[in-house]
């Protein structure tokens, strides 16, 4: 392990993930990578039980981590992996609390308990980050905007407490590559830009799809046995 990100989701952590990756510092795992592997998900739904986690098996295969849920632990980390730098990603925190509310924050409510219940794997993720996140992290009262900008702020705080400042590096992603990259003490890439991704917008017009896949998926299998009954005759 490199890189530990220890800022909250919608600080520009996709961005920086990417960023890192061009830097060549390996795979960065993301709330992303979490998606995909369902022995992850149960893995971070037993941390959020109290459970001891295993970070050989969740970073077998990655050189740097940024985003929820890891950024939850990167006390932790850091002291599993001595030798990492720290990046603390942050942004203004009323924009930040605008974005998260009308992006992350609705992920639950989007997708019917029904779905999660015979698609297992995304009621588990779901369960997940409530339980690490909505009802860990902020007490189930994110709902309350100055409550959750308190956490946010006290976060930040506890990051300049416990990281030694040599090994933390507290970033904005509109600085762009040179902080980064003399942070890490490595070269600013020529002729590529700084990536910015995952912006708001995007993401509301992510999860509008999301909330139509539940019913396509009622049509698919619909259509499906449909048809399937009409060949049978």
């Amino acid at each position: 392990m490199k890189v530990i990100g220890a800022g909250f989701g919608r600080t520009g952590t996709l961005s920086l993930k990417i960023a890192l990756e061009v830097l060549g510092f390996g795979k960065c795992y993301h709330m992303k990578s979490v998606i995909k592997r369902p022995k992850h998900i149960r893995a971070w739904l037993d941390a959020g039980r109290g459970k001891l986690i295993d970070w050989d098996f969740i970073f077998k295969h990655f050189n740097a981590t940024v985003d929820f849920p890891a950024s939850l632990f990167y006390d932790e980390l850091k002291n599993k992996y001595p030798d990492a730098k720290v990046i603390l990603t942050i942004r203004d925190p009323d924009t930040w609390y605008k974005s998260t509310e009308r992006t992350i924050y609705k992920v639950p409510s989007i997708v019917p308990q029904w779905f999660k219940q015979i698609m297992p794997p995304m009621g588990q993720f779901i369960k997940m980050n409530e339980l690490l996140i909505w009802h860990g992290l902020f007490k189930n009262k994110f709902s309350d905007r100055k409550f959750a900008i308190r956490i946010f702020n006290e976060h930040i705080q506890n990051v300049r407490r416990h990281i030694p400042k040599e090994d933390l590096l507290i970033f904005n992603v509109k600085e762009g590559w040179r902080p980064l990259c003399d942070f890490l003490g490595v070269p600013i890439p020529k002729k590529i830009s700084f990536p910015h991704l995952n912006t708001g917008d995007n993401m509301i017009k992510a999860l509008n799809v999301v909330k139509l896949i539940p019913y396509l998926t009622i049509i698919f299998v619909t259509i499906t046995f449909i048809i399937l009954f009409i060949s049978s005759k």
